[in-house]
Formats: C-alpha cells, structure tokens, sequence
C-alpha cells in the first residue's frame, strides 16, 4: 500500500473558497442512488488557485459552473476545477451505491433504511464538497423515494415541502436555517414506529419532538424521549440555552460505528442508546441512554451553533460536551456515583492511552486518520481539562464564560484558544499556564510527602510534578482535606499547584492529620504517596468526599494485591492483612452510606485497571493474587454479604439493584450458597438487570449453572439484538481454557454478524478488552483470534477495527514472550496489502515504538 501521509495542525490554512448555500437533491434507488449539489462558491481572498473538492467511491455523472459544461478531473480523492471565477454555481450530479457501502460512513443501508454518518469526513462519500468543518454553508435538501418502502424521509432542519409523485414515489424538503459544517449534514429514510411529543421552551415556542425506531419497538423508546425532554430543561436552567428549530427528531439504526451523532436537528443513534424497558434493558443502559441522548442535545450549541475550525479542535466540541453531560447527569442523579465512573474511565482507559504509541495532546499536533483521533483522551481528558477550569473559576465565572463564548462566536468556526480566552476575558482569570494542558501529551505524575512539627503545630505537604517532555510546569488544581484523629476535618479546600516543586503549609495543628490528596480526581495525574494501611481505612471511614472514600478502598485493596504479587514472586506465601478485610465488612454493615457507593467499593479493582496501575506486570501473579485477595474477602465476609443481599431483595430501586448484584458476584467466589441465590434470582427476576446480574455472578464465580442458565438466556433472547449482545459479552469474557474455540463457534451464530459493530464489539471487542486472562494466555491464540477478526475488518469497516486493534497495540507493560507474539500479529496486520489509514497509523506507530 501506498503509505499514508500525516497531517499538522501546523500547518493550517483557512479554505481559499468558501460555500455559503448548497441544495441537495437526492434520488434514493438503491445501488443507482443518485444526488444532485448545487452549491453558491465564493474565493475568500485574491488568488488563482484552482478549487479542489474532496471525494470518495463516486461517480460523476455531469458537472457544470453556471450552466455550463467545463473541464475537470478526479485524482486520488480529489476533483480539481480550474476557473477564474470569483464567485459562482456549481451543480455536480453524482451516482453512489449505498447498499455496498459497509463503512457505515456516508450514505449507507443500516437494515433496510437510508442512514447517513458524515462525521469526520463521510460527507465527501456523498457528493464532491469542501469537507473540513471551517466551511459553514446554509442547506436545503430534497429527498425523493419509494413511497412504501420509505414512508419517512428526513433532514436537518425543517421540514418546508412535500408531495407524491408518480410510480408510488414522494418527496420532501428540508431547510436548515443555520450554516453548519458538512459534517453535521444528516439523512434517514426508512419504515419506523414513531413515538412524538412536544416541548415547551422558556421563550414559550413549541418543539415538536420525535424518535424513530424499528417497527415494534415503539415501546422501548420513551426512556430516550423523557431524556430529551430532561436534557432540555436541563440546558435552559444550568446554562441559560434554549433550542432553536422547530423539531428535534433522534432515529435509532442498529448498524452505527459511534454511539450517536449531533447532526443539527437530526440525531442519528446506535439502537443501543435509544431502547429500552426493564424486560430488556438494565439500569446502567437506561443511565446511558440519558446521558448520550444529553450529550448529543447539548451539542446543538457546544457543536453546532459553535463547532471547531478544524479536527485538531475535536476536544473544543467534545471535552466541553463531555463536561456538560457529566454535569447533567451529576444534577439528576448520585454526584458522586457519576464522579467515580468517570474517574475510572480515566484511570482505566486513558491513562492507557497516555502511555501507548497513540497517546496525544487533547489537541493533537498530527494525524494521519481522523477517525483515530475520536479517543478517550479528546473526550474523556477533555472533560477533565474542563473541569479544572471550572474549579479554578468557580460556576458563576465559568458560566459568564460560556455566555462569553457563545457571544462572540455564535454561527463560526473557532479553536480551543478562542474557548479560553473567552473564559479569561469573562473572569479576569489569568489561563496562560493552564493552556499548557491542550498541548501537553501523557500523564502528569504528582509525587506527594509530608512532614509534621509537633513543637509547631505545622503540617507541611510537598507537591512535585513531572511529566516526559513537558518544559514547563502545569497548573494543577490540587484539592485536599486533612483529618483528625476523630476524623473530623480541619482542612477542606484546592491547593493552587503551579511549580514544579511546592511547598503548602498548615498551622495550629495539635497532631498530624492524615491527608485525602486529590479530592474527587481534581486533576488528571497519577498521584505518588505512601498511604499505609491505617490511613486508608481512616479515610474510608471518614473522608467528606464519598469520592474520596472510595479512591481509598481502590488504594487499599490494589495495595493488598500488589503485596501478594510480590509474595509470589519471592516463592512465599499469599496473606491478606485483617484490617484490609475487616475495613470492606465494615463498609457492608455501615447503614448510613449510599448502596450505590457501597456497590461502587465492592466493585474491585478489575485486572486492566491493575495493570494501569504499574510500569511493567506479571500477568501470571496478578491474576492469582487479585483472586485470592478477593476470595479471602468474600469468605471473610460471606454471612454479612448474605445478609444484606437477602434485605434487599425485596427493594426496588437502581441503588439497591447495583448492591444485591455485587453482593451476588462476590458470594460466587464461595459458592456454598451461591448457586442457589443465582438460580433462585435468575429464575424470579422481573427485569434485565437482576436477570444479567444472575448470569454475571454465575460467569465470574464459574458456577456449575451457567451454562443452563446461559441457554435459558439465549432461548428467550434469541430475537432481541440487543440482549443477545450482553450474551456475547458474557461468553466472551468468560474465563475459561475454551473460551477461543467457543468464541470461534459464536461466530457462526444466527444472531452475530461481522458487518454489524454492535455484534462485533460484544464478542470480539469484550473478548480483547475484557478477558485478561484468555487475551493474554502465553500460547498467543488470544492475540491470533484478534488478529483474524481485524483482517477480516479491516475491509468491512476499518473504523471498527482500528478501535478493535487498541488491546494489541498497548503491549509494553508484558513480559518478552507476550510482546514478541503481540508484534508478530501486529506485523502480519502491517502486511496487508490492503490496510486501510486507519489501521495503518494506529500498527505502525505501535511497532515503531
């Protein structure tokens, strides 16, 4: 293959034409679908440079500049136009093949129905067009289609025409009033039951409201739409925006490679995050639901009103919108519960990221496949760098920069510079150092020590940071509290942390406190201090933060393994220190705390988060030493767990759900009584997530039941797509020596499909992902499964498998054997005659680091 070539933010240019309007006319007939783009072309300045439009796997069928026929050719993606026009009409006729189309990016078939995905660059899959986000133009669009077979026909914007035509066709017409980029364009035409309600603003205008789901399934789509209606009210309250068009319509298509899409007017969503009733969908789906629906509303000014000047600017759009659906589903729901998913999701995945041959800036400096970029650390770290500068300017400054923002930049295309220096502006507040968050790749590392003069009554605390070619210090807001004995708080606030190396002092203390450094995660770093153990249980005890309390039990327990781990590798016994298991009884019998947060303490440490905790693992030890500190636990506990599950049995809340189910996954590490309460639960539960609860405990402890209760799941499942994923992803994780040959087998399965991702990310992806152990087995069969699922991705659709490559490419913390097979598949992938970009970049950088 031709290698392909990185892109710099460097090297930025504005576009040398612009398009101020373009009507779309669509013939949707299949593989002949064919559309018409009429666009108004301006020269933004003086110069006599040719136009360039971007174009992939089209047909032109006619091309003229007002009126007439003129000379143009195609060539590696590009249709080049010569003219000395300054101002002008283009028409260009293309002829496209939809049903072909197994990308899922530009105009494809998602089960029968038209679905568009032009996000980052699938427009250019639609017609030929200047496709880069700083180019905002006005759209009107018109779609004709069979009658029967596509009954709706839908666009961004409102609806302002429409009208039969002869042999059984229609048509409809759209008008978006708001220049937008070519990336938020959207179109779907199908068959769908229709759920439609109505929303009334402040202002007092009515929006009508609509989703659009498989026919059937119009009953698991009111969750997603009293989200909507939340998320509205939401923005008008928290952050004074109000929405703007006359309809807002969300359609849900099974075959998506994101989770949802913005599109202005036109939310385009993975089935995933629309459906759901209690039979089919858990507690955390219906949490998901609500928060991406959220996040894909709130975009309609963090996105869309305002959107980013170029791709480099992803995090401009998607860390503030991150940010937001945080805070939305912090207002509506546990602060902290959402707090701590977030951290993990940081921890976990990002911190991983960061340390890998694709970590980057949250504004990256280069790329090669802007489908790459779409990463945990443009979202996720995003929010984070966000949610600092809301630390360091408090709500009503954050906000009056908001409102700043939207002022000055309303219906453009800006940077993250222009989002910051709105905030400045606004607060008075000095960001100049804090800037360097967007351009700093890798995870800052905070090393803590503290003394205590008994003679002075002060507490000093010291604060070091480093970061792998950061020149400059970050500032770091650092929050802390510092309890008493007692466990009362002496000290609750953020530490301004702008050096290299700090110094904070406290007086007029009578002992030394013990410290919960980083409240909350204030900061994204990887924190260094020697907690012993009775410090952790003080604060596990007695933190004001429920967050912090939590991060406590993570240290503890991760510290109890790692302590194992070394034992094993000196060739001595395993042992559990009473005070970390007395510690978790305590949190069981504690009747004041959230049973949420309870279930979040018991929710240990999973094997991938281990590993991010550490520069190099033995996988081998860890696995045996993370299970045995867990065993003890359980045992150690076992009539305490028994006792609380059996209380809330009868309850029915998400809160006392998430307990009972934790408790039942722990109880199946010392089976004595755990199958019956699995069989028993499985057999009464009345909703999906006591009933995967049930499955979930049976998986992890290996029960002699799981596979009967497999199959009883699989039977009445079988015709619900979504349910059937949670069953892959059980076997798939399912740590068992056949899991690969099962695995093999599934693929096979009636109900799985390579060309779906939904079906692809619960077998193959959970596999990869979420079974270590299976992964990473020393015989490779783990990383040549992988391997032969990307090949064969790779040409259906190279966005799923760049994302499904990330667990072989994040390799170096393993030992020699693991990395020698890992690079040996990575170097089979980099010898595909045909890898596509996004592959390309993600194996290459990999093998080359």
């Amino acid at each position: 293959m031709t290698q392909a070539q990185a892109k710099y933010l460097k090297d930025y240019q504005a576009p040398l034409f612009t398009i101020e309007t373009i009507d779309l006319a669509f013939n949707l007939a299949g593989n002949e679908t064919q559309v018409q783009a009429i666009s108004r072309i301006k020269r933004t300045s003086k110069h006599t440079h040719a136009l360039v439009l971007d174009g992939e796997d089209l047909t032109v069928v006619s091309l003229t500049v007002d009126g007439e026929a003129v000379p143009y050719h195609v060539s590696a993606g590009q249709l080049v136009l010569e003219t000395a026009l300054d101002e002008f009409e283009l028409n260009i006729i293309t002829k496209l093949d939809p049903e072909a189309n197994s990308s899922l990016e530009g105009l494809y078939m998602s089960d029968g129905a038209y679905c568009t995905q032009c996000e980052a660059e699938g427009f250019r899959r639609i017609t030929y067009f200047l496709d880069r986000p700083d180019v905002l133009a006005k759209y009107t669009v018109r779609i004709e289609a069979d009658s029967a077979a596509f009954p709706f026909l839908l666009s961004n914007g409102n609806l302002i025409d429409q009208g039969e035509l002869e042999g059984g066709r229609h048509y409809v017409c759209w008008q978006d009033p708001f220049p937008k980029p070519a990336y938020l364009f959207a179109l779907v035409a199908g068959d769908f039951d229709l759920l439609q309600d109505e929303f009334i603003t402040r202002s007092r205008r009515k929006v009508i409201l609509q989703v659009f789901v498989d026919k059937g399934n119009l009953h698991k789509a009111h969750h997603a739409m009293a989200s909507l209606k939340k998320s509205m009210a939401w923005d008008e309250s928290r952050f004074d925006l109000e929405y703007d068009l006359d309809i807002y319509m969300i359609v849900a298509v099974d075959f998506f490679n994101m989770g949802a899409m913005e599109n202005k007017g036109l939310n385009i969503f993975n089935t995933k995050y629309v459906l759901a009733d209690t039979l089919t969908a858990t507690d955390e789906d219906y949490h998901g639901i609500e928060s991406v629906v959220g996040h894909e509303y709130f975009h309609n000014w963090t996105g869309n009103r305002v959107t980013c000047r170029d791709w480099f600017q992803l995090s401009l759009k998607e860390g503030l919108t991150v940010f937001r659906d945080q805070e939305f589903s912090s207002d509506l729901g546990s602060r902290a519960v959402n707090r701590i998913h977030a951290i993990k999701v940081i921890k976990n995945q990002q911190f991983a990221e960061d340390s890998g041959p694709m970590s980057h800036p949250i504004r990256p400096e280069s790329v090669i496949e802007m489908n790459n970029f779409y990463t945990v650390t443009v979202y996720n770290k995003g929010a984070e760098v966000i949610r600092m500068m809301h630390t360091l300017l408090g709500e009503e400054k954050f906000q009056a920069g908001m409102k700043l923002y939207f002022k000055r930049h309303d219906g453009q295309a800006v940077t993250c510079d222009d989002f910051v220096a709105a905030m400045e502006d606004a607060s008075g507040v000095d960001l100049t150092q804090f800037r360097l968050w967007y351009s700093q790749a890798g995870t800052p590392i905070v090393t803590a020590m503290d003394s205590f003069d008994a003679l002075t009554g002060v507490y000093q605390l010291t604060l070091k940071q480093s970061l792998a070619n950061c020149a400059s210090p970050l500032h770091i807001p650092f929050s802390i509290e510092l309890l008493d004995a007692k466990g009362h708080s002496l000290v609750n606030e953020v530490l301004d942390f702008t050096q290299a190396e700090q110094v904070f002092s406290f007086e007029g203390l009578s002992h030394k406190p013990v410290a919960s450094l980083l409240q909350n995660f204030s900061a994204p770093v990887k924190l260094q201090y020697r907690f012993n153990v009775d410090q952790l249980v003080h604060l596990m005890r007695f933190a004001s933060s429920e967050v912090a309390r939590w991060e406590a039990s993570v240290t503890l327990v991760s510290q109890a393994i790692w302590q194992n781990v070394a034992s094993l590798q000196q060739q001595q016994a395993m042992t559990l220190d009473p005070r970390v298991r007395d510690s978790f009884k305590g949190v069981l019998l504690d009747t004041e705390l959230d049973p949420a947060l309870i279930a979040e303490i018991l929710a240990i440490p999973t094997a991938s988060a281990l590993i991010e905790q550490t520069e190099s693992v033995d996988l081998d030890a860890l696995a045996l030493a993370r299970e045995f500190v867990l065993t003890e636990m359980a045992s150690h506990s076992e009539d305490e767990l028994i006792v609380l599950y059996r209380s809330l049995v009868p309850v029915d809340s998400t809160q006392a759900r998430a307990l009972k189910n934790q408790c039942l996954t722990w109880l199946a590490r010392v089976p004595d009584e755990a199958e019956a309460l699995v069989i028993a639960q499985f057999d009464k539960a009345s909703n999906m997530t006591d009933s995967l609860g049930a499955l979930t405990a049976a998986n992890v402890g290996d029960l002699p039941c799981r596979d009967e209760l497999m199959t009883a799941f699989e039977l009445r499942w079988q015709d619900t797509p979504l349910v059937m994923d949670k069953w892959f992803m059980l076997q798939a994780t399912h740590n068992a020596q056949d899991v690969i040959e099962r695995l093999r087998q599934l693929q096979q399965h009636k109900r799985f499909s390579m060309s779906n991702p939904n079906r692809v990310r619960a077998l193959v992806g959970s596999f990869a992902a979420g079974n270590i152990y299976q992964f990473h087995r020393q015989d490779g069969k783990g990383y040549a499964f992988l391997t032969e699922c990307l090949m064969i991705l790779n040409k259906l659709n190279p966005q799923v498998a760049a994302r499904m490559v990330t667990p072989l490419i994040q390799f170096h913390k393993f030992d020699l054997g693991r990395q020698t097979l890992i690079k040996a598949c990575l170097g089979q992938l980099l010898a595909l005659p045909d890898l596509s970009k996004d592959m390309y970049e993600k194996v290459s950088k990999a093998l080359a680091k």
